[in-house]
């Protein structure tokens, strides 16, 4: 269940906003939120009502160019363009299905935050929690301000700026759609033809983009998360031995209460890995290609007199390679804060523990030392050293390219 308890009081519910409110406003409009309960009815009909909307709108973008590119486009360079344009919204259809698969997992994850904020009791827990609750936001705004700038400028920006078509002898004025249409199907020249397949391009490319911002959303929030409770976990560990000065329990329950926060927070990062694994898969192979396409265009359509076109690939490759950012960097975070948690175990007066308890702190180092590890699909794993793999793979691709094409 996802529902607050009714005897939560506002500055929790506050606290659990502040978390997961952009992940809300994200995930909803494309009907992957988790319900409340399975048993919600309403719920399940909106959510699915929504989720067909939201594949309608993506197969309207990859049918009917699909079939463009075989049947109408000669030179290689423009089944290029639109080919890796393509790739784009294949990788959103993915993502997008992984998002519904996993559903439970969000729901079970999102439970976990909810009860982490509710057992805070201190001031220094819960100021933790709200650095990495707002540096994840932050990650989230980034990405959502590169992401929904490429739909304004893509979608926006470029087709105002092109000149009409004029056809007929001067009887026909049209303005190109973003992606076109084949013939064989309809006409799309005409209006009011023309204006309503733009609308529903611009809908199918917000959808898109908000799938790719979702998904990072959903990989930063779980990622600070977990950050936020494993340093929680090393703040419990200073004052394992001697206690603090305004606690009165035993040597016994916080010895058992560390215990339990890292056994808690280990099965909160193999869930996030679980339910990461197939849209970072996705990301870091899509992303390499297209930052490589991308780059291609910026060299290729670069103008500075009508820099709008050069301008918008280059936000597009800016957002995509910031995407693959996110990944990595929350990888490699996650993967530091386990190996501090075995130094700080340490580093605490273990030994001075009675009797064989410090055997319970010896088993805690020995498992931080095997580093708890995000990958992509079991096959990468997220680091800055991957990170750096996939710019040096893409700008290989990329000159593979030039050279095949010059």
């Amino acid at each position: 269940m996802l529902a607050n308890p009714p005897h939560l009081t506002k500055s929790y519910q506050d606290d659990v906003n502040v978390s997961i409110d952009l992940n809300r406003y994200t995930l909803k409009p494309i009907g992957t939120w988790p319900r409340t309960s399975n048993n919600n009815w309403s719920e399940l009909i909106i959510s699915r009502t929504l989720n067909i909307i939201c594949y309608g709108l993506l197969a309207f973008i990859l049918v009917p160019c699909s079939m463009y590119i075989v049947l109408e486009i000669k030179d290689f360079y423009n089944q290029l363009k639109l080919g890796s344009a393509l790739s784009f919204f294949m990788m959103a259809v993915m993502k997008y299905c992984a998002l519904i698969l996993r559903e439970d997992d969000i729901r079970t994850c999102v439970g976990y935050i909810n009860a982490d904020w509710m057992k805070i009791k201190r001031s220094e827990d819960r100021r933790i929690m709200l650095e990495n609750a707002k540096f994840g936001r932050k990650l989230i705004v980034i990405c959502g301000a590169f992401m929904y700038g490429g739909v304004i400028f893509y979608y926006i920006a470029i087709p105002l700026t092109r000149a009409k078509i004029v056809e007929e002898d001067g009887n026909l004025t049209y303005r190109r759609l973003v992606y076109p249409f084949p013939k064989i199907i309809i006409d799309a020249r005409r209006s009011p033809i023309n204006e309503i397949f733009y609308f529903l391009q611009l809908l199918s490319g917000f959808v898109a983009h908000n799938i790719t911002v979702a998904a990072c959303g959903v990989a930063a929030l779980l990622a600070m998360h977990a950050c936020g409770q494993l340093q929680i976990l090393m703040h419990w560990l200073e004052d394992l031995v001697d206690g603090h000065e305004d606690d009165t329990s035993t040597v016994d329950e916080r010895l058992a209460n560390v215990i339990e926060q890292h056994v808690r927070v280990l099965n909160f990062i193999n869930l996030t890995e679980q339910l990461l694994k197939e849209i970072s898969l996705v990301e870091i192979v899509g992303c390499t290609l297209n930052i490589c396409f991308l780059g291609y265009y910026c060299m290729m359509e670069w103008d500075f007199k009508q820099p709008v076109s050069g301008l918008t690939y280059l936000i597009l490759l800016v957002s995509l390679t910031f995407n693959i950012f996110i990944f990595c960097y929350i990888g490699e975070l996650l993967a530091e804060q386990t190996i501090k948690v075995g130094e700080r175990s340490y580093m605490v007066e273990w030994y001075r523990l009675p009797g064989k308890k410090s055997l319970a702190v010896i088993l805690m180092i020995m498992m931080s030392n095997s580093t708890t590890k995000m990958t992509a699909g079991n096959l990468i794993e997220l680091s800055i050293s991957s990170f750096g793999d996939v710019i040096k793979t893409s700008v290989a691709y990329l000159n593979m390219l030039r050279t095949f094409t010059t």
